[in-house]
């Protein structure tokens, strides 16, 4: 069990098909295959009975910088409960220290501009969502199906685009070694072009999250 809401390299890649990217400016995952296809749907429906317009921190104004649906997951759901234990499973982070889980639906022509998870240190919102839980440590991403077109996720820094594909997992330490926000991990949830793309989201602190 990894403390402080921090999972490692050494945690991850103690999972058979985890792969790492090879760039020391960021720590970045995938895993195909985390879900099956049947967990994913269960998710989705979920997604689409509840969703709402997505938000941001720190409001630039643009109206259109983040443009698809969010879902707040409830906990009691079985599919989310089940989801919860494989996060811990591959992640070794105590729960205590993890945001509810989130649903995104993209439609055609809506994305999230290049953007990152953590909260900026100098941003109108840090306070508000710091004070209690700390900042983000870690993002776990899941893709639910895939997309007829668009809707890759880039990372631009690093030069790395990962196409949506079925229950397939990636995750990412929001912070370098010193624990400074790392910006490299600058990501854009690229436009759908055609069909509706469907992600589940999970972010962790630095202490429990008590809200």
């Amino acid at each position: 069990m990894s403390a402080a809401g921090e999972s490692s390299a050494e945690t991850l890649l103690q999972r058979g098909g985890v792969q790492r990217v090879p760039n020391a400016k960021i720590e970045l995952f995938q895993l195909k295959g985390f879900l099956s296809s049947g967990h994913c749907r269960e998710l989705i429906s979920l997604i689409d009975a509840n969703r709402r317009p997505s938000t941001i921190a720190d409001d630039n104004g643009d109206a259109y910088f983040r443009t698809s649906e969010t879902c707040d997951l409830e906990a009691s759901e079985p599919a989310v409960q089940e989801l919860e234990v494989l996060l811990q499973s591959l992640s070794g982070i105590d729960p205590a220290h993890g945001e509810p889980c989130q649903g995104q639906r993209y439609a055609p022509g809506q994305e999230f501009k290049p953007h990152t998870d953590y909260f900026a240190p100098d941003g109108a919102d840090y306070a508000k969502f710091c004070s209690v839980a700390g900042q983000r440590t870690w993002t776990f991403m899941i893709y639910l199906n895939e997309v007829e077109a668009g809707g890759a996720t880039r990372f631009k820094v690093v030069g790395k685009t990962f196409q949506p594909e079925t229950g397939k997992l990636l995750c990412w330490n929001n912070r370098r070694p010193d624990g400074s926000v790392n910006p490299n991990t600058l990501h854009h949830g690229m436009k759908v072009r055609s069909g509706v793309k469907y992600v589940i989201t999970k972010w962790y602190r630095e202490r429990e999250w008590e809200w």
